[in-house]
C-alpha cells in the first residue's frame, strides 16, 4: 500500500508542472532515436489526434485501423506541434521541428505521458479489473464498498469516469495513456488514494496502460468477444495476462482471480511465484468462496466464506454470476488492506450501475429490463438469471453488431432462441455493415419460428411489450446504459432506457 506521505511529495510535483511546459528530455525515452532538433524543446502537451494539436504540442504520428497518423503532418504542422515521433524515419520534417524515431510509437507514447503528467500511478493504490463480463459492475461495486467519509476512490470506466470531487461522463472504457494520466492526476488532487479502472484488451495490446504501476490486477472470466481484433481466444488471453505477468513493465502485488473461470485457472498457474494470488468463485478451495446461493427478483442472498469466517451476504444484484461480481468486490478491499466486515455490511446499499440489468419500472403488469448483455457468455448468463425468477414469458430484443466479430451472430442466435420464449433480433450498432448481412449470419443460428427480424430497434421493442402480459419479463440486451446508435460512422441518438420508458407510457396512455 502506498502511503499518504508519498502521497503529499507527489502532489508537490504535480502542481509544479500544471499548466507548465516541459523540456523533451524530461520525458523521452531511451528506445527512440532524435532524427533532428534538440532535447530542449519545450513540450505542452502529448497528442494523437492532429485535431488537438496547439503550439508546443508533441505529436505521435500512430498507424490506426481506419487510418494514420503520418498522413496529417501537414495539418499538424500547421497547427504549431514542436515535436513529431514517428515510426517513419524518411519523412519530410522542417529543420525547425523536433523530429524522433521509434519502433512503436504507442508504447512511447504511454512513458511519455507517464512521466509528463508526474507519475501519479506511483502513488495511487490503482486496481485495474479485466475479463470479458463484469468490469464495470465490479469496479462500481469495489468503488462503494472502498469509499468511506472524507476519502473518495477514483475510477475510470465504461459508464463514468469519477474523480474524486466531481464525475464526467466516459468516452472510452480505457483511454489513451495521455488522457488516463491526467484523470489520476485529478483524483489525487480530489484526495484519493486508491482508484479502480477497467482495463479492456484493447487498452493492453495498444500500451495504454503500458509501464502502469497496478497495486492489484483482477481477472473476472474470459469468454468470446473481440476476435475480429485477436483472431483467437488463446491471443485475447495473452493480453489480458500482460497485467498479471509483468509483460505490461510490472507485476502487481496482488492478483485477484476467479477461480471458477478455466483462463483464471491458468492465469494462477501462469504467475510469477512473488505475485500473491486471491482467488474467489463457488471452487471449494477459493479465498473467497459463496454456497448456499438463493436467487430471487430482487436480488440475490449466499454464505460467504473468507479467512474472516462465515457470513451472510444479501445483494440487491440480480443473477448467479452478479455473487461472483460480488465476490470480486470483497476480494479486492482484502486485496487493499481494507476491513472485509466493513465492505460487507455496504453490498445491501448498493444502488447498481447503469444499464445493467437495470429495471425500468412505469406501473406495467410485466417486468422490462436494459442489459448491456452483447456477448453469447453475457447473454446467456441474462437470460438464465430472468428465467429463473420470471413467472411467465421471457420476451428477449437483441441485435448483433456490424464490423466486428461475425463467428458469434450465429452463436448469440442460438442462445437468444434457446433461451428466450419469444425473441426480436433487431439493430445493434450496425456501424458501416449491411443490417442485412448481420441478420443473415444471424439466421444461420435459428430458423425457429419464434425468432423475428425487425429492422427498427424502437419498433421491435415495442413489438416485444405487445406480447407481454402480467408475469412477463421483456430483456432489451446489447446496449445497456448507450445513448446512441454507430451508423456510418455517425452516432445517432438512442437509449434503450428512455424508449423503453417512453414507449410503456405511450401504451398506457393508448390503453
Amino acid at each position: 500500500m502506498k502511503t499518504g506521505v508519498e502521497q503529499k511529495d507527489s502532489l508537490k510535483n504535480i502542481h509544479n508542472r500544471l499548466s507548465k511546459s516541459v523540456k523533451l528530455r524530461d520525458v523521452a525515452g531511451v528506445d527512440t532515436e532524435m532524427l533532428q532538433g534538440s532535447l530542449s524543446t519545450n513540450v505542452t502537451d502529448l497528442v494523437t489526434d492532429s485535431r488537438r494539436v496547439v503550439p508546443g504540442s508533441a505529436f505521435f504520428a500512430i498507424p490506426g485501423q481506419r487510418t494514420d497518423g503520418n498522413n496529417y503532418l501537414d495539418e499538424v504542422l500547421e497547427r504549431g506541434a514542436s515535436t513529431i515521433l514517428t515510426s517513419q524515419p524518411d519523412l519530410e520534417i522542417p529543420n525547425n521541428i523536433s523530429a524522433i524515431y521509434t519502433k512503436n510509437p504507442r508504447l512511447e507514447l504511454a512513458k511519455y505521458a507517464k512521466k509528463f503528467h508526474g507519475s501519479p500511478d506511483k502513488f495511487l493504490n490503482i486496481v485495474g479489473v479485466t475479463g470479458t463480463n463484469g468490469k464495470t459492475t465490479v469496479t462500481s461495486l469495489a468503488r462503494h464498498l472502498l469509499e468511506r467519509p472524507g476519502r473518495p476512490v477514483g475510477l475510470i470506466g465504461t459508464v463514468r469516469y469519477h474523480l474524486g470531487d466531481r464525475e464526467v461522463p466516459s468516452f472510452r472504457t480505457t483511454p489513451e495513456a495521455p488522457d488516463i494520466y491526467p484523470l489520476l492526476r485529478s483524483m489525487m488532487v480530489a484526495g484519493c488514494s486508491e482508484a479502480v479502472m477497467e482495463v479492456s484488451s484493447h487498452g493492453i495490446h495498444q500500451s495504454r496502460v503500458a509501464g502502469m504501476e497496478f497495486e492489484v490486477a483482477v481477472f473476472l472470466n474470459l469468454t468470446r468477444d473481440h476476435l475480429d481484433y485477436h483472431g483467437n481466444m488463446e491471443s485475447y488471453f495473452c493480453e489480458k495476462r500482460k497485467i498479471f505477468n509483468g509483460q505490461n513493465g510490472h507485476l502487481p502485488k496482488v492478483a485477484v482471480i476467479n477461480s471458477d473461470c478455466p483462463y483464471g485457472k491458468r492465469l494462477m498457474d501462469e504467475l510469477p511465484p512473488h505475485v500473491h494470488v486471491v482467488s474467489f468463485g463457488e471452487d471449494k478451495n477459493a479465498t473467497f468462496r459463496a454456497r448456499n446461493i438463493s436467487l430471487s427478483p430482487s436480488g440475490s442472498e449466499f454464505i460467504l466464506d473468507s479467512p474472516f469466517g462465515s457470513s451472510v451476504i444479501s445483494s440487491p444484484l440480480l443473477g448467479r454470476y452478479n455473487v461472483l461480481n460480488v465476490l470480486a468486490s470483497v476480494s479486492i478491499t482484502h486485496a487493499l488492506g481494507m476491513d472485509v466486515s466493513t465492505a460487507i455490511h455496504k453490498i445491501s446499499n448498493f444502488s447498481g450501475v447503469d444499464g445493467r440489468m437495470e429495471k425500468i419500472e412505469k406501473g406495467q403488469g410485466y417486468r422490462v429490463v436494459v442489459d448491456y448483455a452483447h456477448t453469447p457468455d453475457a447473454l446467456r448468463n441474462a437470460l438464465f438469471m430472468l428465467r429463473e425468477c420470471t413467472k411467465g414469458k421471457l420476451h428477449l430484443v437483441f441485435g448483433c453488431g456490424g464490423n466486428r466479430d461475425k463467428g458469434k451472430r450465429l452463436e448469440m442466435t442460438k442462445i437468444a432462441c434457446a433461451g428466450a420464449d419469444r425473441v426480436w433480433a433487431t439493430a445493434d450498432n450496425p456501424r458501416t455493415e449491411s443490417l442485412q448481412e448481420i441478420f443473415n449470419d444471424m439466421r444461420k443460428g435459428s430458423k425457429n419460428s419464434k425468432l423475428k427480424f425487425v429492422d427498427d430497434r424502437r419498433r421491435a421493442i415495442s413489438m416485444a411489450m405487445d406480447g407481454a402480459v402480467e408475469g412477463d419479463c421483456v430483456l432489451i440486451a446489447g446496449k445497456g446504459h448507450e445513448s446512441f446508435q454507430e451508423v456510418q460512422y455517425t452516432a445517432i441518438p438512442f437509449d434503450d432506457r428512455v424508449v423503453a420508458g417512453e414507449l410503456i407510457s405511450a401504451k398506457q396512455l393508448a390503453s
